[in-house]
């Protein structure tokens, strides 16, 4: 089987949405069904980081260096199939680290393609914010997913995400946003409104899978290991499990 090499994008400016939960969940989920898989964790939060090297804060390689210092990515092997660039506290401070940088919207695409060729899948982890460094996960990404809360706040929000992406079109004119999909749900009155209304305005890049609201979600998180070895059976599980295979159908990847 030849190598995919496709670049997935997960953003939304507003914190809280589960961006990092859901890029830890599909690529875990990507690598158990046998593709290579490479996490890059561009939030200076580092959750994505912590959520599987929980010791990360003693690396002396970050994101950070490569984006600013140019060194070569660092990637930390955590699974069969699936490797992590860990990111650090000084992703706080990137983007005024990259004021003067040359090209500096496309220094992490030119760093990826070194270890592209390695890999079916790359997801990249953003910031919750528009800044430098989600421009540069938009402008290496062949693929944008927005992880997104039924409330009204993040759907207001995608408008600005609509917007800040089509401006990016000059850099690179095949960005899109690609898909939206719903996370921590349950059935509150608003929950089911505001689901109804994303899917009448983005009717053709909503995803059917809903994520819901899981306490096992929360739990696996920097325990070392996926929702899928946390507990299997959990609707975490069962949910990402769904999502990860109707991604994979809308990318028509069999």
């Amino acid at each position: 089987m030849s190598m995919l090499h496709k670049v997935i994008t997960l953003a939304n400016f507003k914190g809280g949405v589960g961006k990092s939960t859901s890029t830890a969940a599909i690529g875990a989920c990507l690598a158990m069904k046998g593709y290579k898989v490479l996490l890059v964790d561009l939030d200076g939060q580092s959750n994505l980081t912590l959520y599987y090297v929980p010791n990360a804060d003693i690396m002396e390689d970050s994101i950070f260096d490569t984006l600013v210092s140019g060194k070569a990515i660092p990637i930390i092997n955590v699974k069969p199939n699936l490797d992590i660039v860990p990111s650090s506290l000084e992703m706080s401070s990137a983007e005024i680290a990259m004021t003067n940088t040359l090209a500096r919207e496309q220094v992490l695409s030119r760093a990826l393609s070194d270890v592209k060729v390695n890999y079916d899948f790359i997801l990249i982890d953003c910031p919750p914010s528009l800044g430098i460094v989600t421009t540069n996960a938009f402008i290496a990404a062949d693929e944008i997913l927005v992880p997104m809360t039924p409330e009204l706040l993040p759907l207001k929000g995608m408008k600005m995400l609509d917007s800040f992406v089509s401006s990016l079109k000059v850099v690179r004119p095949s960005v899109k946003l690609s898909g939206v999909f719903i996370t921590r749900y349950n059935h509150r009155k608003l929950n089911k409104a505001v689901s109804e209304a994303l899917k009448k305005r983005y009717a053709d890049i909503t995803f059917k899978t809903i994520i819901r609201e899981n306490i096992s979600i929360a739990e696996s998180a920097g325990s070392g290991q996926s929702i899928f070895e946390y507990e299997p059976n959990s609707n975490g599980a069962k949910d990402y499990l769904e999502l990860t295979e109707e991604i994979l159908r809308q990318f028509n990847i069999s």
